[in-house]
């Protein structure tokens, strides 16, 4: 177990949902730090475009669809092939969908618990291995302040269950790979400034709503961890609550 901040040198970090918003901005900032990136998304060009200008030798971009299993087993493989390592995997892509009691949201349900919360458990647990493997392994699901409450009614139902789930799966990988030096962290942000909710009631107004390279720092200070400095959750909230 290390005490010193982890640095970004030779160090392997997967990202998904790499082609927009947060994503997009986490690659971005990592790059920039140094670290080398394979990037998932349904069209892998897009996540090169949306990085600009970047190092050939230290990037890489893959197909991946968080409902086809095969495509991300395809993408881990590719990956190792690549780079021979994975140190730092970050459950980014997700989706919104609206879902109450007065409609039937069975088919909306099912693909929210496909993309948040079935893809994240198996990137975990294909890379996992590779993880342990590397000595300082780190974990990043992008959850939600709708993992830590149920706000009211404007908030989908279906949503903040897959982001509960999130928040549990967080705390089994933590359990999973803590003896091999494995840290998971999940990152609950409140409103944050991406297309996912626009013309959702009762969210943050523009203004106030936290960009995505605040995240992407964020992101960025958590991977410098040491392995004694564990950070399970994190809430970044944009309004007063008496919880969060």
């Amino acid at each position: 177990m290390t005490s010193q901040m982890l640095e970004a040198e030779g160090r392997v970090v997967i990202i998904t949902g790499a082609s927009r918003g947060i994503g997009a901005a986490i690659a971005r900032q990592l790059h920039d730090d140094g670290y080398s990136l394979s990037l998932g998304a349904r069209d892998p060009d897009v996540c090169l475009s949306a990085l600009g200008t970047f190092d050939e030798t230290r990037v890489m971009a893959a197909r991946f669809d968080a409902e086809e299993p095969e495509s991300a087993s395809a993408w881990v493989k590719a990956t190792l092939d690549r780079f021979g390592r994975i140190d730092v995997l970050v459950n980014n892509a997700g989706i919104l969908r609206m879902v109450t009691f007065e409609e039937d949201g069975e088919a909306d349900l099912d693909a929210l618990w496909a993309v948040n919360v079935k893809a994240p458990y198996r990137m975990i647990r294909l890379c996992l291995p590779h993880l342990r493997q590397a000595g300082h392994g780190r974990i990043i699901n992008i959850a939600s302040t709708d993992a830590k409450r149920y706000r009211d009614e404007t908030v989908s139902i279906g949503y903040a269950m897959t982001k509960h789930a999130l928040l549990a799966l967080n705390h089994a990988a933590r359990f999973a790979g803590w003896e091999d030096g494995v840290r998971a962290t999940a990152l609950c942000p409140g409103a944050v400034d991406t297309d996912l909710i626009a013309g959702i009631p009762g969210v943050t107004p523009g203004p106030n709503r936290i960009p995505t390279e605040t995240i992407a720092r964020t992101v960025s200070f958590l991977l410098t961890l040491p392995d004694m400095a564990s950070v399970a959750e994190m809430p970044m909230n944009t309004r007063l609550e008496s919880t969060i």
